[in-house]
């Protein structure tokens, strides 16, 4: 796959005029999507569904929507200096260790399997924790019937497009009808080598009334190599999520790369009638991420509740956006995106909440909240509506960017608190909903340090 950088198109990555069909981003050589799906030994239907999304990625800007498109700035990606990872083996001494209180653990490093192990119970009852090359082998027909035509990831997202065409590793996690699971499934990247790119994609499907919950963490490397420090490592990945009647869905994500790590994740879910899906997600790593979240209620009575939270330091750059689409009657969607933005640090909360004619009755909402605790620092807040239906019950969205309330701090300095302390525990109340959420109290634990190192103090 030769791949090229272009100053054209919005964010400066586009494909120039005459270019190959192969050209998606500007990494450097790797195989074709055909060619690395003939390399994995794929079926002719997965190469066909690869090469459709190569056309896609080929000819979409980095951002289709126009409200959006002046907020994206990709030039601190050096694609031309990063080379893709091909095929992904496994480890020679893979994990099968269960975590304790989980029901199951796939771990990624690089360019290998380090962990899989599923929990008796869970394999007892048909749950599915396996990589897509396993499941083609023994249930094709599952990952097909999931997986053709892409249904599972917008088609105007060229990242994510990028992601279906040229993934070196999936991941499907599957739940049968009417099994409830209660202790997570836990899905871990941890990221490769400076100067490489992993892509990969994880797909979730819950069958008919099945319950799950499922921490998708996003982890910077165990020993960081100070001499590679600029060297930036790129990680281009999505959740793909199917939730049929009555299904319920709790997913958490923690990404924790880096320094000099770039990351790109798309994030979708269909959710079907009366099934609802939670997202809870922490950004707190990288030096540059570009996420976004679509939910297509598809079903009536289906909802999605959605809190995101990004804290950002130094010269990091977060670009978040989200859709959520109500094409049933009776949807509900409530989505909340706050940060924290110290040092340097740009932050954009991007979000777009659109109701179809059909979808009567609907209630959502979209917050998008930045909080700013030093001069240098930016936030831009866009939250927006599309309404087709006017019989809604609730169609709203509320904003803001500033800096700490100083009445809050004064009231704690008045119970005998100082000042930076006060300010510290501001910051970490306002980010303490989507730290809850997290379903293993480690992996909560983890990230409440993580946010605690993050705190300059004085500021």
């Amino acid at each position: 796959m030769t791949l090229t950088t272009s100053p054209a198109g919005a964010g400066g990555v586009g494909a120039a005029p005459g270019e190959a069909a192969g050209t998606l981003l500007g990494l450097g050589a790797a195989p074709s999507p055909v060619d690395l799906s003939r390399e994995l030994g794929e079926p002719g239907w997965l190469a066909d569904d690869r090469r459709a999304a190569e056309v896609l990625a080929r000819d979409l800007p980095a951002e289709t929507n126009p409200l959006f498109a002046s907020y994206v700035d990709l030039r601190p990606v050096r694609f031309a200096d990063l080379q893709a990872y091909g095929r992904v083996g496994e480890a020679p001494d893979v994990s099968t260790a269960v975590p304790e209180g989980a029901a199951a653990l796939l771990e990624v490093a690089g360019d290998r399997i380090v962990a899989h192990a599923v929990s008796a119970d869970a394999a007892a009852r048909g749950v599915v924790v396996d990589t897509f090359g396993h499941v083609l082998a023994r249930d094709p027909d599952l990952l097909r019937g999931l997986l053709e035509g892409g249904a599972t990831l917008p088609a105007d997202d060229r990242f994510g497009q990028v992601a279906r065409a040229a993934f070196s590793i999936g991941v499907l996690v599957h739940v049968p009808d009417g099994v409830d699971l209660v202790d997570p499934i836990v899905v871990r990247w941890t990221q490769g080598e400076p100067g490489r790119a992993l892509i990969g994609r994880t797909v979730i499907s819950l069958g008919r009334d099945a319950h799950a919950r499922v921490l998708e963490e996003q982890v910077g490397p165990a020993r960081p190599d100070e001499g590679a420090a600029q060297a930036q490592s790129l990680w281009i990945g999505t959740t793909e999520v199917v939730l049929g009647p009555g299904a319920t869905l709790d997913v958490a994500g923690n990404e924790d790369f880096g320094d000099n790590a770039v990351s790109f994740v798309t994030r979708h879910a269909t959710v079907g009638e009366a099934a609802g899906l939670t997202w809870a997600m922490a950004v707190v790593g990288g030096g540059f991420v570009k996420s976004r979240t679509d939910n297509e209620l598809a079903g009536r009575g289906g909802s999605v509740q959605q809190a995101e939270i990004a804290f950002g330091g130094g010269t990091q750059r977060f670009d978040m956006t989200s859709y959520t689409r109500h094409l049933a009657p009776d949807t509900t969607g409530d989505l909340l995106s706050k940060g924290i933005f110290q040092g340097s640090s740009r932050g954009y909360f991007k979000g777009l909440i659109r109701i179809e004619r059909p979808a009567k009755g609907t209630d959502s909402y979209l917050g998008e909240f930045s909080m700013l605790l030093s001069k240098k620092a930016r936030s831009v807040t866009i939250p927006s509506l599309e309404i087709d239906q006017p019989d809604v019950r609730r169609a709203s969205h509320s904003s803001s960017v500033g800096p700490i309330d100083e009445a809050q701090v004064f009231y704690l300095m008045s119970r005998g608190i100082s000042r930076d302390l006060a300010r510290k525990f501001i910051v970490l109340g306002f980010l303490e909903p989507v730290v809850a959420r997290i379903p293993l109290p480690a992996a909560q634990d983890r990230l409440r340090d993580l946010l605690d190192r993050k705190w300059i103090p004085g500021q």
